[in-house]
């Protein structure tokens, strides 16, 4: 038998008592969250949900993610975890697109009323049967959703044992849908065996603690990076998971050093809004810090020292994508680190560069990354046509541009969409960016491609200044023709106080453009 719920159920034998979940007061032992998600598995049972059902869940940061999440994995259903900032009829397309029976979703906040948002869109789907509201209140059997159900309601009577079903390798686990920034979002369906040997390499890469790892869960659980890298391995090796619902750079360094942190994982623009409140004053460097993980898009290389210097830890760089469970290569242990890369293929996986038509291209490159492992995807859901567009012979194609080295380490040059022709010049915004940031009073830099009569495309920089910088359009423009070729450098600059990211901190360039 493979079934991801192996990662609990295993901790919660070995380890009973020891700590698995700390959110806010709240120590929850292992023994506790893995008779909740039997409790959530008998639930399902008893609605007539079994093997194969798809059980969606919308949920923040919170206990109630890793109650829901292993307790439909015992039931031998699959998980399809769905972004919390999701509106009415985005919810409704998630659920019918993915065939899901029942949804169980948190009641939310003034701010963010997920619950009322669920449950509208629940009333607009056409196949879901049940759904379930998670109360913000511990244990209230009544929420502020109106004719809803509560998680604590239906769990009364339930029992605290069940008998995992046995799922076979191959079998789905997770239904993760991709972001959709090309066309409708699509589901990419991972296997048991795909997460669970994610999970055990990622493991294996990241020292463990002698007295237990204690991990940071501040990228959203609802996203393969947080779910995958995060919360099963932590699961896995039996960590302590302390939650953080939403990102604050301030709080989540307070955060480290009130819980003893071990290991953080994280996006480039978290690293770099946590070293801006440590460089302003605001917040102090957590000294039980370990290993740090950077993942989601490219972290910029001054980012990086500046990290090194300032937390004394080094950051880990890796790649990968829903597609890939997530994790497809990374600065590993054994071999020497290399900053601005994101390392080799993790154990098991192969990677190599291609063009247009799927030909090798060897050498330095660039080319486009394929890759081919235990980590890709069985497919999209349901969507035969746009699988074979990016899979062939097991490779699939990942949209990104790389180049490798003779160590065979990789180096994103940028997304492929993301390229700027700019008359005839391709130009990569990443390549910029990293100049950019080497300036002293730039502090964070997103470059896009917008139209232009006679190049087609021009380059412009959005750029946050350090505090109390008095730099100028004029005098960065100035700055850059003279440190980048003449097809390179942005002729437009732009200021802002902060840049549009989404709800695991990529930056969103199609906002921009």
């Amino acid at each position: 038998m493979v079934n991801l719920a192996t990662v609990l159920e295993d901790s919660a034998r070995q380890y009973p008592d020891r700590t698995a979940l700390v959110f806010g007061d709240q120590r929850l032992p292992y023994s506790l969250v893995d008779a909740i998600a039997a409790q959530v598995a008998n639930l399902l049972v008893a609605r007539g949900i079994g093997p194969g059902d798809k059980v969606a869940l919308a949920c923040p940061n919170l206990p109630y993610f890793p109650f829901v999440y292993y307790g439909i994995l015992k039931a031998g259903a699959v998980v399809v975890p769905l972004n919390v900032l999701l509106q009415p009829a985005e919810i409704a397309y998630h659920l019918d697109d993915s065939d899901a029976k029942a949804f169980f979703c948190f009641e939310g906040t003034p701010e963010l009323p997920l619950g009322q948002r669920g449950f509208e869109g629940f009333a607009q789907a056409t196949k879901a049967e049940h759904f379930f509201v998670l109360p913000a209140t511990a244990l209230a059997t009544t929420s502020s959703v109106d004719g809803a159900e509560t998680l604590w309601a239906a769990l009364q009577g339930m029992e605290t044992g069940f008998d995992t079903v046995r799922t076979s390798a191959e079998d789905t686990a997770v239904i993760l849908y991709t972001s959709g920034t090309t066309g409708r979002p699509k589901g990419a369906e991972l296997s048991h065996l795909n997460m669970l040997m994610n999970a055990m390499v990622s493991d294996g890469m990241i020292p463990r603690e002698e007295g237990g790892d204690v991990a940071l869960a501040v990228l959203p659980l609802f996203h393969s990076f947080g779910q995958s890298s995060v919360m099963n391995v932590s699961m896995l090796r039996a960590g302590t998971l302390v939650l953080m619902p939403r990102f604050e750079p301030v709080g989540a360094l307070e955060l480290m050093r009130r819980e003893k942190v071990t290991t953080f994982a994280g996006v480039p623009t978290m690293y770099w809004a946590m070293l801006s409140a440590v460089h302003a004053g605001d917040a102090e460097v957590p000294q039980t810090l370990r290993s740090a993980v950077s993942g989601g898009s490219a972290l910029p290389v001054e980012v990086l020292k500046d990290f090194n210097r300032t937390f004394g830890v080094q950051v880990l760089e890796g790649y990968g994508l829903s597609e890939t469970s997530p994790t497809a290569s990374f600065n590993q242990m054994h071999r020497p680190t290399k900053p601005g890369t994101i390392g080799f293929p993790i154990w098991g996986v192969e990677m190599r560069l291609v063009d247009a038509e799927w030909n090798t291209i060897e050498g330095e490159g660039p080319g486009e990354i394929a890759i081919r492992g235990h980590n890709v995807m069985k497919g999209y859901y349901n969507r035969p046509e746009a699988t074979a567009q990016v899979m062939r012979d097991g490779w699939l194609r990942t949209g990104d541009i790389a180049t490798r080295d003779e160590d065979g380490y990789y180096t994103i040059v940028d997304r492929a969409k993301d390229m700027i022709i700019r008359g005839g010049f391709n130009v990569y915004p990443r390549e910029i960016e990293e100049v950019l940031l080497t300036h002293e009073e730039v502090s964070l830099a997103a470059v896009v491609g917008v139209p232009h009569d006679s190049h087609g495309e021009e380059i412009k920089a959005y750029v946050i200044r350090t505090p109390g910088a008095s730099l100028t359009e004029e005098e960065l423009i100035a700055w850059s023709k003279e440190r980048m070729a003449a097809y390179k450098y942005p002729r437009i600059v732009e200021f802002r106080d902060e840049l549009p990211m989404n709800a695991t901190g990529k930056i969103l360039k199609r906002e921009l453009r």
